[in-house]
């Protein structure tokens, strides 16, 4: 065997083992003839890639050995990963396969849910896939909302300050400013007339204690009359007070129906007439008495008879004739 064939075999050798090594530090064994491979398809991988580790309840069992596109029309888009699986582990086509982070600083793996229910599963099949979400996109799905909100919170400010800004032109700057102060002015007004409230209350303290002195005793005596009102046979006073309204009706219809003398004044215009008639000559024969006093009283000491009066006749005249 010549020199040159002796090199030739030995760097292929170093070839063979190299790659080898490789693999086998990467969790494939090319010299396993166990190994199983299956397909699982995802809408998006979240990092997964080639040489991505595949663990089984937490035990590394194989690796990702290729992704690729989805050419079918209903999926385009999707994502097809393929993986080996060197462990003998059997387990069910139910099972699923989902990817997952093992922390955030990692990339993403695979990991077998596995079910035992079912057919189990062989090379070849195709396995349901899910994608477990990270705590940064759970974080970013539930932040997006809120980011949402916040944008038109900061709209309606935007849009709030705005009209501030044109409310607040120099006039109404210098309308506020004036308040203000009119304002303070105003407090401080009120501290003086506190103080000499203040000043009031120390200055009439005795009187003021005087005065609530009173009102006590006034309170006092108001209960005391209040007690004595208490004793008081309301209810008698009540009935004397319907009585005395009851005689009083009697009477007024007693005044309307004309009986007695006040209710025939009151409502007989004749009887009235009549008075008023008899008023008057007596007031004439009053006036004629004071007048002509001879004609009603006569005094003679001889004994001469008085002349007869005769009312048709003047007074003039009768006093001519005699």
């Amino acid at each position: 065997m010549s020199k040159e064939l002796k090199t030739g075999i030995v760097i292929v050798l170093i070839i063979i083992g190299f790659f080898w090594g490789f693999n086998f530090l990467k969790g494939h064994d090319l010299l396993d003839g166990k190994a199983r491979t299956f397909n699982v398809e995802y809408s998006k991988i979240g990092g997964l890639n080639k040489a991505s580790a595949v663990t089984l309840n937490g035990l590394k069992v194989g690796q990702v050995s290729n992704i690729v596109f989805d050419e079918r029309v209903a999926t385009r888009g999707h994502l097809i990963v393929t993986f080996n699986v060197e462990n003998d582990f059997e387990f069910s086509k139910n099972s699923v396969v989902r990817i997952y982070s093992p922390n955030p600083l990692a990339g993403s793996s695979l990991a077998i849910i596995p079910d035992y229910e079912g057919q189990p599963a062989v090379s070849g099949d195709t396995l349901q896939g899910e994608m477990e979400e990270s705590l940064f996109t759970s974080i970013g799905e539930r932040l997006d909302p809120l980011q949402t909100k916040v944008e038109k919170v900061i709209e309606k400010a935007d849009t709030l300050f705005a009209g501030i800004n044109k409310i607040l032109n120099n006039e109404t700057i210098d309308g506020i400013n004036n308040s203000v102060t009119d304002f303070s002015v105003i407090i401080s007004e009120l501290k003086q007339t506190i103080r000499s409230v203040n000043n009031m209350v120390a200055d009439n303290q005795g009187n003021l204690k005087t005065t609530i002195e009173n009102t006590k005793n006034i309170t006092e005596n108001l209960n005391k009359l209040s007690d004595t009102l208490t004793t008081v046979n309301i209810n008698s006073i009540v009935a004397k007070a319907e009585n005395a309204i009851d005689n009083f009706n009697q009477l007024s219809k007693k005044l309307n129906a004309n009986q007695g003398t006040m209710g025939k004044l009151l409502n007989d215009d004749k009887l009235y007439n009549n008075i008023e008639a008899a008023t008057k000559e007596l007031e004439q024969l009053l006036r004629d008495l004071k007048l002509n006093p001879k004609r009603y009283v006569h005094f003679s000491v001889f004994g001469k008879k008085p002349k007869e009066y005769s009312p048709s006749l003047p007074d003039s005249l009768q006093v001519i004739k005699e």
